[in-house]
């Protein structure tokens, strides 16, 4: 495989996403680097299958605004993946809703296998600041991992649907160490640098550096956990010791557990708080620009 190194380096970054995933998109990282190149569709149909088409809209007072995909602080990483949502973005349709009068609820409408851990505290902090303003429900429709279930946690209520799954709280991140690869093929590297930490991984890892990683990885679940915790107004040992432990909890269990809140459909939901088709010509959310921003297609 060509260019390993560039995808060493995509892997290291601390994830909160399905780690299944990841390795879904690293695999097709690896090919486009390797030369093969995919047309619109056959991006969406291995990445984000019937994500790409979703978009902020308005339905009577409540606003619905798609947390979809894969999510990334400003998704220049993943401008190649389609259906993927930009955190930054995300705040900008948000605190547009928030501010429109017309709007009496929000409704996020989550279905993302997580993302990378920077820009989802910020984001879920943001939300839930806003509340109190108007009511914010997480329709999770049909999957919140990892950061989507980070950011939703942050809403009034998380309502799921009947086959929805929520959860895998946890982070990780991924050291590859490439020596033995590259003396197989005849290349040495020599490392030179200046600061005592500054070349560290770029060989083995060291048990001190190791343990950095590590602490790395520590804080952002410690803020993770806090988060949520604070969301759902539950203890921060009730969420590292419950609320799956990692892995995805279906509706029922989730509804039990204090995950979510009620088991409802989109439509069902949007009932609840008396909304209408949009009318032709609605304003959404976002511009043109920032669409293209959020939702990669």
């Amino acid at each position: 495989m060509k260019y390993a190194h560039i995808l060493a380096a995509f892997v290291s970054d601390v994830w909160a996403i399905e780690p299944q995933k990841l390795e879904t998109i690293v695999d097709f990282l690896a090919l486009q680097i390797d030369g093969e190149k995919f047309d619109a569709e056959e991006i969406e149909a291995r990445i984000a299958p019937q994500r790409a088409a979703a978009v902020a809209r308005q339905e009577g007072d409540v606003a619905i605004l798609p947390l979809r995909g894969v999510i990334a602080n400003r998704m220049n990483m993943m401008s190649s993946i389609s259906g993927g949502t930009s955190s930054e973005g995300f705040s900008r349709m948000f605190n547009a809703a928030r501010a429109d009068d017309s709007v009496k609820a929000i409704v996020l409408d989550v279905d993302s296998p997580g993302g990378n851990a920077q820009g989802a505290d910020e984001l879920a902090a943001e939300i839930f600041a806003a509340r109190g303003t108007k009511p914010i429900i997480a329709q999770v429709n049909a999957q919140a991992a990892s950061a989507a279930y980070w950011i939703a946690s942050a809403a009034d209520e998380i309502v799921v649907n009947p086959t929805a799954e929520v959860g895998a709280i946890g982070v990780y991140t991924v050291h590859s160490d490439m020596t033995s690869a590259l003396e197989k093929l005849g290349v040495t590297k020599t490392v030179i640098s200046a600061g005592r930490y500054k070349a560290e991984g770029l060989t083995s890892l060291s048990d001190e550096a190791k343990a950095h990683i590590q602490g790395r990885v520590d804080a952002f679940y410690g803020m993770f956990v806090g988060r949520v915790a604070k969301g759902r107004g539950v203890s921060a040992a009730a969420v590292r010791g419950g609320f799956g432990e990692g892995r995805m909890v279906g509706a029922q269990a989730a509804v039990a557990e204090g995950m979510a809140d009620r088991i409802a459909t989109m439509s069902e939901t949007l009932q609840r708080f008396g909304a209408a088709p949009a009318s032709p010509g609605k304003r959404a959310f976002a511009s043109n620009r920032e669409k293209r921003a959020l939702l990669i297609d």
